[in-house]
């Protein structure tokens, strides 16, 4: 059988950027050379584009995906053709963060009609930004923990207003968060005024806008979907830490959690998060791949925290790790990943662009 050719595009300019490249390295690890005929392209931190074909070898270094000895090239010349000299089968994107999760490189995908794996534009920058996500969960009729929020200019201008609302309308400890990053990157959680002011300062150097959220005592539980418009959902996990807060450190650095897998929940409990999942999914019209993060209480009430429309996906991640206990190996989710990016292409093509 013919092998297809895929492309897998990472690195980028986000603070997430090492992420990324150690994302790719799993994925390239992973993937079933024997199906795909596997090209990547790496996004400098300066967004240049440098691309390598025919990737064989396992990936032990992971400096070599760095890719210091290739020079830039033009973006859509690097993605109209594949090393087997045609189009490419799907665009892989291991991409976080501002520039790769938030619809901006999934509308170039769409502009040059490449199929490409996961969410497209609406659903990732709805998902890539934390107050508009919050406002279809809404809509969605999806119960949520309250939250303020407002942009860097509005908090120069209007200080002492904004912290009082804070004040009155949460309680500490409060989690103040960029709008627009993932990872946790950014990401405080403050117990008093002078942690929160930190807080703020420390996530506007990432963002012009913030989410201040109310923290809440509460298990961490977490629901991978699967899937384009029928989507399938995984038994939820739950994140247990060793730490107060889940920071970027302790979640790719440190390994000071644990997943938890499936959680210990009642079967009621376990099913209305599987039902609510596919109710978040549905509501940023999300395609491939989400996961879902919840909080459950201590007598069961569930609050949907966020989604995440490009999780963590190294072989460890949870996203991962979730689809791994329903049977389905990380080198299986990655093809069924690239079969849903096809699909979705496919189903494109039945629409109209021009009136008869």
């Amino acid at each position: 059988m013919a092998k297809e050719n895929v492309c897998i595009v990472y690195g980028g300019k986000s603070a997430e950027h090492d992420v990324s490249i150690l994302t790719a390295q799993n994925v390239l690890n992973a993937i079933d050379k024997d199906k795909y005929q596997v090209d990547i392209i790496y996004i400098t931190n300066d967004g240049d584009w440098k691309k390598k074909e025919n990737i064989v070898n396992p990936i032990d270094d992971i400096d070599t995906l760095r890719l210091t000895d290739v020079n830039a090239g033009e973006i859509s010349h690097l993605l109209s053709t594949g090393s087997l000299g045609g189009a490419y089968s799907a665009i892989f994107p291991l991409l976080h963060g501002p520039n790769g999760e938030d619809g901006t490189i999934q509308g170039l995908f769409e502009v040059l009609d490449i199929p490409y794996v996961g969410n497209g534009v609406l659903a990732a920058s709805s998902s890539m930004d934390k107050l508009v996500m919050k406002q279809l969960f809404a809509h969605r009729g999806l119960p949520q923990l309250p939250y303020v929020s407002f942009l860097r200019s509005e908090y120069q201008k209007y200080e002492h207003n904004i912290l009082k609302l804070v004040h009155d309308k949460l309680e500490y400890p409060v989690f103040v968060k960029p709008a627009n990053l993932g990872s946790s990157v950014g990401i405080s959680k403050c117990n008093n005024e002078e942690a929160l002011k930190t807080g703020i300062e420390e996530a506007f150097q990432f963002d012009r806008k913030l989410v201040i959220e109310q923290g809440i005592n509460a298990r961490e539980i977490e629901v991978a979907v699967l899937g384009n418009d029928y989507p399938e959902t995984t038994w939820p996990g739950e994140v247990v830490k060793d730490v107060a807060f889940y920071d970027y450190k302790a979640k790719y650095k440190d390994g000071k959690i644990r997943l938890d897998i499936p959680a210990d929940l009642d079967d009621e409990v376990k099913m209305t998060l599987r039902n609510m999942a596919v109710e978040a999914f549905k509501a940023t019209d999300c395609s491939g791949l989400l996961r879902a993060d919840f909080f459950v209480t201590d007598d069961n009430q569930i609050f949907i925290n966020e989604t995440n429309a490009m999780p963590g996906f190294t072989a460890y991640s949870m996203y991962p790790s979730l689809w791994e206990n329903m049977g389905v190996s990380y080198a299986e989710l990655i093809s069924r990943l690239i079969e849903l990016a096809k699909e979705k292409h496919e189903d494109k093509k039945k629409n109209k662009y021009k009136i008869d």
